[in-house]
């Protein structure tokens, strides 16, 4: 037996030895091997709530907003001309969004956002059509998309048209009180307007004991006429002469008549004639003439309705509505369930509801008037960037314009640091395990002292001995980045068959979401592969710097 064979039996040592030494290595293997699976994991886990987020976001909202500092935005059509000419920007719509109230029967939904929308410009901006889970085809299947867009049209009533343009508080602007110049702006506290006192609610005083006077005046006419001459005695004469022949006719007694009146008042339900239906979602024939309305699953769940259906919109704002400055009663319209949609986020679900911008502007009593205009871009990740051209190019600041992300700033910005957060913790296993390494090594050196005493002394230098331990340092962390990954895929796909549920109320889904991103994968194996090679520096140092004659000395 040669000489470097026995140098090689005497590094592995004793079986002992050899054994303690595997035992210690394996442990560091398993340490990254579950450093490196349990941060994939929650990396999956962490994507796949954003990604889910982002599509339940993007399925009913479009990637850029232009919205503007007035509820008066007629002028829409030429921004929407404007923003088409952005690079990137493939569908461009206009649409309305108002709180309403819902009913159905007995059943009453408060708070639903009721989204007027062109039917025709809609699915080139929103995903809508992707999410119809009703109707649905005889055999019980989805319908195709060109069906379901067919299905979409019936939002718009044959023949409607854009309301008038009116201004922003009805059919004629409001009539301003005249003012003297440089007299001081009459409050709301009430005071004195170019001279004229006024109370808090902003009458003129002046003007309103007038009238009273006048009322007064003419209940007493004796005392409204005390500074007049007296009638002349013939008038008098003639006066009386009419009294009497006056009171000469009148019926002494009571004016009901005996028993009381017979007659009914009619039932305006009953009574009406056969041609007007009261309800117009009584007659399945008055039904099928209604606009379109699409609701949310959980909307349509809770009001106990399903296509062809008839619901009621009621604008909440009673008495705050003012045209030409009377109070304009609130508005109720009957609506005919066309579709249902599923988004799979239960916050839109139970909370939105669709139908055509012309029916939606009927609500408010501002005309030809939207709430903003939405666009949907070629490239998501690019919406931020398309934002600011679009800024750029309006150049006003009466509008401001959003993306999907500052729609949902707080969801994305919580899912982005818990993502950080909990990667940041779980990467310390890896640290752990690199520890687990360095501890390895310092044990390998120190038993194998003499060895690599022997190999120096037979001329191997500093460097070769350096290789030889960051070569078991890298082939540790090749061992156990490599099962770590496969430990890591192996965990994603489980939770994917699994389903593991969770509850819709709370997480807004309804299964626990992981999406295995390969970018992911590779730069974690590659950071914990990197971690495991630094962890072997210092043993590798120790190990290059003994000297023969320390590893030869008894101990």
């Amino acid at each position: 037996m040669g000489y470097p064979l026995q140098i090689a039996v005497r590094y592995l040592g004793s079986k002992s030895r050899g054994a303690f030494v595997s035992v210690s290595t394996a442990f560091a293997i398993l340490g990254v091997t579950l450093g490196v699976a349990a941060l994939l994991t929650v990396m999956s886990v962490t994507g796949g709530f954003q990604s889910q987020f982002r599509d339940k976001v993007l399925g009913v909202n479009a990637h850029v907003l232009v919205l503007k500092y007035s509820s008066d935005f007629r002028e829409y059509r030429d921004i929407m001309d404007k923003v088409r000419t952005v690079p990137g920007v493939i569908g461009v719509a206009p649409f309305t969004i108002n709180p309403m109230m819902v009913s159905h029967k007995e059943a009453t939904a408060t708070g639903v956002l009721l989204k007027g929308v062109d039917p025709e410009l809609m699915p080139t901006v929103l995903d809508l059509p992707k999410h119809i889970i009703e109707p649905r085809t005889p055999s019980g299947q989805m319908l195709p998309l060109p069906e379901v867009l067919k299905v979409l049209q019936g939002l718009r009533k044959p023949g409607a048209k854009p309301p008038e343009a009116k201004t922003s508080l009805g059919t004629s602007p409001p009539i301003e009180p005249p003012s003297l110049p440089g007299a001081p702006l009459f409050g709301a506290d009430g005071g004195v307007d170019a001279g004229v006192e006024r109370d808090d609610a902003g009458r003129n005083l002046t003007l309103l004991r007038a009238i009273a006077d006048s009322l007064d005046a003419g209940a007493h006419p004796a005392s409204a006429t005390s500074d007049a001459a007296a009638p002349s005695e013939e008038a008098q004469e003639e006066e009386d002469a009419l009294d009497a022949g006056s009171n000469a006719d009148v019926v002494v007694g009571s004016v009901v008549p005996e028993g009381g009146y017979k007659s009914e008042l009619p039932n305006p339900d009953e009574d009406l004639p056969d041609d007007i239906v009261p309800d117009p979602c009584a007659s399945p024939e008055a039904v099928a003439t209604l606009p379109g309305i699409v609701l949310g699953s959980t909307l349509a769940k809770n009001l106990n309705v399903k296509v062809g259906s008839c619901v009621q919109v009621t604008s909440p704002t009673i008495g705050y509505s003012i045209s030409g400055g009377a109070i304009r009663p609130p508005v109720a319209k009957q609506f005919r369930v066309i579709a249902i949609f599923e988004a799979g986020f239960d916050q839109y679900d139970s909370k939105l509801a669709y139908t055509d911008i012309y029916e939606a502007q009927s609500f408010y009593d501002y005309g030809d008037s939207v709430t903003g205009v939405e666009m949907k871009v070629a490239d998501i990740d690019r919406a931020a960037q398309i934002k600011a051209e679009v800024e750029k190019l309006i150049a006003s600041k009466m509008y401001h314009t959003m993306d999907w992300e500052d729609l949902n700033h707080g969801l994305f910005t919580a899912l982005r640091i818990q993502q950080i957060g909990m990667s940041a913790v779980l990467a310390l296993i890896i640290v752990v395990a690199a520890f687990t390494v360095i501890a390895t090594l310092i044990m390998v050196v120190l038993e194998k002292r003499r060895e690599i005493a022997v190999l120096k002394a037979m001329g191997a230098s500093d460097m070769a001995i350096l290789r030889i331990f960051v070569y078991q340092g890298g082939i540790i962390g090749l061992l156990g980045t490599g099962s770590g990954l496969l430990l890591g895929v192996a965990v994603c796909k489980g939770l994917l068959i699994y389903g593991f549920p969770l509850d819709p109320k709370v997480y807004f889904i309804s299964r626990l979401p992981v999406e295995v991103n390969a970018f992911d994968f590779l730069v974690t194996g590659g950071i914990a592969l990197g971690i495991c090679l630094l962890a072997t520096v210092v043993p590798a140092l120790y190990a290059a710097r003994l000297r023969p004659a320390d590893g030869v000395r008894a101990d």
